[in-house]
């Protein structure tokens, strides 16, 4: 037998008390009246030896009220039969999975999440002194008793939960237990996760079983281009996923734009199987739309609805740079661009940094101002067409650009006299930038001739070429953004594209490729940080203003959280807050006014139920490793119970208890009825 509180054992000094009372008691003279002296002398001995024995027992039985109610507060108990014994182990630590996916069914009525609330509140009941309790969802300060079934109380669902990594900073093992309470989904727990786990941290795995249900979920939601026009008809692809164990039938699913429905079907899924579907919807408005994808689908729930944002695009800023404009009719007429002409000397370099594409259409040379600005338009993800000239005398100026974007092997050619014409040849209609250009292309279709003034090595991506193989434009990554460079002037004698019906199309492509909606349709809450694109003054004026710890916040009804958050260029990098695990739309404000609205979902990896069951979590943590436990609850949480009586012991003071409250009432009934106990009278026999 183990004592708990061994210090309590002072307390038996409190036996003296009941002693004193004896001996006094037996110093106190009794005076008896009798109606006959004949009968004093045996009289007084049979009371006398009656009283002794009532005192002795009344003695005892005060003596062992005493020791008993002592040893009660001492708290003992019999070792458990772990090979570790409870004694060594100081303290245990118990995280309990408050992630979505907890919300299925389980066993009993409260559903996962709610036995795993109960089973914590087992585990957190501590028995020894020494002992102390970690709620590692809370950190991972110490908590007595009481404050630990007030935090677990308290503990609720969340999007952003993060599994502790065992053997890092999560988990401080050696005299620690640690207890996971968790559905033990395949997509958080894996094989890595269960290989990390220490030989010296004491862990036992406690799985929750939920039952077998369907669960239908939002996948993704794209559209096939990044630029959405008003009053034209987009298509919203949605990858609709069952992340459940049996087949969803016929699951209702809506498609919400702002307020108004705008479709509505049903799917069926099987198990662990997808399906995609694809709707047209047309945007009426150039703000930003808030879309939901809302499925009715029961138990499971928390992932019922998929916010997204649907931002039209905005004109996109096409600035030519040239002695005569090639390009002007083309984009003028169309409302999707905004179109600027500037020659080389009255560049406006105003108009450069808000430019989405450069068009640099045979200039005789390239000044050291107009090849910074276009290295600026490069750098924050803008494209520059590189039309070159004929004219030797600025091949040095095109040289230094080339070096300055890092474009290598570009060499003149210089022994051509007569410009030779060369037929480019067919485009390859797979090619991504030719995507949906062409329908269906005769078999024989008369191509642009050109006359090459550059060649360069096959560093880039060619979009055309000659017949012989040679490039007739090709594409190059500098940068966040994209270099287009035609290795023939457009000028007669050199080239006719200018009139040849790819012009068009190819003009058209380089000014939509140019278009980037850095904004994501949705993102997750689980990921670290978003990047958050500024207007075109954002990083000058207010620069400083950008730069203050309280100028981003993320807004959600009346929640303001104000993130980390770092002001690079045109873009702000905000890091979610921790606070922030709810789903739905958040709007970013700067300094009070509204930037964006962005959408954020719980990690899809929740959706997919599927999880390991107790048998497969001790095949894959294999018999070598001791330290690792698994325990099945069971029926009315028997197998924790069960782990409790062998990590602590079985406690005996209610044993104690017990014989405590039988000795005060035998001593009750002692004292109440003692005195009537007849004495037999002897006989006397004749004078």
């Amino acid at each position: 037998m183990r004592l708990l509180y061994p210090w309590f054992l002072f307390g038996l000094g409190a036996v003296a008390i009941p002693v004193i009372i004896h001996l006094l008691e037996l110093r106190r003279p009794q005076r008896m009246l009798f109606t006959n002296i004949a009968f004093i002398k045996e009289v007084d001995l049979v009371s006398t030896r009656r009283r002794s024995i009532q005192q002795l027992l009344l003695l005892l039985l005060r003596v062992l009220t005493v020791v008993a109610t002592a040893i009660i507060f001492c708290q003992p108990f019999i070792s458990g039969g772990e090979k570790k014994a409870a004694s060594d182990v100081k303290g245990r630590s118990i995280f309990v999975d408050n992630s979505f996916s907890m919300q299925q069914e389980g066993v009993g009525e409260n559903g996962l999440f709610g036995e795993a609330i109960e089973e914590a509140r087992i585990l957190g009941q501590v028995t020894r002194v020494d002992e102390k309790v970690r709620l590692i969802n809370n950190g991972n300060a110490l908590l007595s008793p009481a404050v630990f079934q007030d935090k677990i109380d308290r503990l609720k669902l969340s999007a952003r939960v993060v599994v502790p990594q065992l053997g890092k900073d999560d988990f401080k093992g050696g005299r620690e237990s640690l207890y996971l309470l968790s559905d033990f989904q395949q997509k958080a727990h894996t094989k890595k996760w269960l290989s990390g786990i220490g030989s010296k941290e004491r862990v036992f795995l406690v799985p929750l079983v939920g039952r077998a249900a369907s669960n239908i979920y939002v996948d993704s939601v794209w559209v096939d281009d990044a630029f959405v026009r008003m009053r034209s008809n987009v298509a919203i692809h949605l990858r609709i996923r069952n992340g459940g164990s049996i087949e969803a039938q016929n699951c209702p699913v809506k498609l919400f734009l702002d307020q108004r429905q705008v479709a509505a079907f049903r799917v069926t899924v099987a198990p662990m199987q997808s399906v995609l579907t694809v709707v047209q919807v047309q945007v009426n408005e150039g703000a930003l739309v808030k879309g939901r994808v809302v499925t009715e689908d029961v138990p499971v729930t928390f992932d019922n609805t998929y916010y997204f944002t649907l931002q039209p695009a905005t004109a996109i800023r096409i600035l030519e740079i040239g002695n005569e404009p090639v390009a002007k009719q083309l984009y003028e007429n169309e409302p999707l661009f905004a179109y600027k002409f500037a020659e080389p000397e009255r560049v406006d370099y105003a108009a450069l940094r808000q430019a989405n594409i450069i068009l640099l259409h045979e200039i005789d040379a390239v000044d050291v101002g107009l090849r910074g600005a276009v290295g600026d338009c490069l750098k924050r993800g803008g494209s520059v067409v590189i039309v070159p000239s004929a004219k030797p005398g600025g091949h040095n100026s095109y040289q230094l650009l080339f070096k300055s974007m890092g474009l290598p092997g570009v060499q003149w050619e210089t022994r051509m006299i007569v410009p030779e014409l060369r037929e480019v040849a067919m485009p390859n209609a797979q090619q991504p930038f030719f995507r949906e250009v062409f329908g269906a292309q005769p078999r024989a279709a008369t191509m642009p001739r050109a006359a090459p003034v550059l060649r360069w090595s096959r560093t880039g991506t060619d979009i055309l070429r000659f017949r012989d193989g040679e490039s007739y434009l090709a594409k190059f990554e500098v940068g966040a953004g994209h270099v287009y460079v035609f290795s023939a002037p457009f000028g007669q004698g050199y080239s006719d594209f200018l009139s040849h019906a790819l012009f068009v199309p190819v003009m058209y492509r380089f000014a939509m490729l140019s278009y980037r909606n850095e904004q994501l349709p949705a993102y997750r809450l689980t990921q670290n940080a978003v990047m958050v694109q500024l207007p075109a003054d954002g990083g000058r004026g207010a620069g400083h203003e950008l730069g203050s710890e309280a100028s981003f916040r993320f807004v959600k009804d009346s929640v303001t959280l104000i993130p980390a958050q770092r002001v690079v260029g045109q873009e702000a990098r905000l890091e979610l807050p921790q606070g922030m695990d709810t789903p739905g739309f958040y709007r970013v404000q700067r300094s009070g006014k509204l930037l964006t609205t962005l959408a954020f979902n719980q990690d899809k990896g929740e959706s997919e139920l599927a999880a390991y069951s107790a048998a497969e979590l001790r095949a894959l943590i294999g018999p070598n490793r001791p330290n690792i436990r698994v325990v099945e609850p069971g029926a009315n949480n028997l197998g924790l119970e069960k782990l409790q009586a062998e990590q602590n012991g079985q406690p005996l003071w209610r044993y104690f208890l017990i014989i405590a409250l039988v000795c005060l009432l035998a001593e009750s009934l002692l004292v109440r009825f003692g005195g009537r106990i007849r004495i037999a009278t002897p006989t006397i026999g004749a004078a």
